[in-house]
């Protein structure tokens, strides 16, 4: 199947246009993959933003995005993680079924002693992720932002308020920040806030729906990393 994402350059986002964008040539042969935004430890409140220099990422307190497309999921290790940009022993696309990398078997999310709490609620050892596929205004594909498990809960309210408005998110541009926050456990993190920052345009929104059905296809062939 040929991957194209249909673009053209307007003021704001980009918009559909007759011309198309073909992957096809440049990703034979090669993993499908995309930049990723991280989220800083210990509180700090600026993203590490994909550059022109992979070895020099920008640091931005805030970042505008439409939402193309937006999923759970799951990733275990079963020893520590060391910070390389290795797949997890087990991992789910779908926050539902998990699948190991050694022999392929395949375990409901929901049952597996790896995604229970611990006694005293302890962490559990599969942690619980949601993958967003964000489009920056002028970029014609898409980046990858984890929003790690301590901020689940505050990007669910976000996308409750969306559901509320009896709305899609890849219908508004979302403003994202930071804010520094600590756990019961007196442990400091950086939380993910995300907020409407305006609603697309029609002539926008028009060039968005193509693309949001693209990145859906794609999503499911991105590996599964920690960050």
């Amino acid at each position: 199947m040929k991957n194209e994402i249909a673009v053209k350059e307007e003021s704001g986002f980009l918009v559909a246009a007759n011309e198309t964008l073909d992957m096809g040539e440049e990703m034979q042969g090669l993993n499908l993959t995309f930049d990723r935004i991280k989220v800083p430890a210990g509180g700090g409140i600026a993203y590490e933003v994909p550059s022109d220099n992979p070895d020099e990422p920008d640091s931005k307190k805030e970042i505008k995005a439409v939402i193309l497309h937006h999923h759970a999921v799951q990733t275990y290790y079963a020893s520590e993680y060391s910070g390389a940009s290795e797949p997890p022993d087990c991992s789910s696309y779908d926050g539902k079924h998990g699948v190991a990398r050694e022999d392929g078997v395949v375990t409901p999310c929901a049952t597996c002693p790896k995604n229970q709490f611990g006694a005293g609620y302890k962490a559990k050892e599969c942690k619980a992720k949601r993958r967003l596929f964000l489009l920056l205004e002028g970029n014609a594909l898409p980046v990858i932002l984890n929003v790690p498990t301590s901020s689940l809960k505050e990007f669910g309210k976000f996308i409750t308020r969306i559901v509320g408005k009896r709305k899609k998110s890849f219908q508004f541009v979302t403003k994202f920040t930071l804010k520094k926050d600590q756990n019961a456990g007196g442990i400091v993190y950086s939380k993910v806030v995300a907020s409407i920052d305006r609603e697309l345009t029609d002539e926008e929104l028009a060039g968005i729906l193509p693309m949001v059905e693209q990145v859906k296809v794609m999503a499911t062939k991105v590996t599964n990393t920690e960050d």
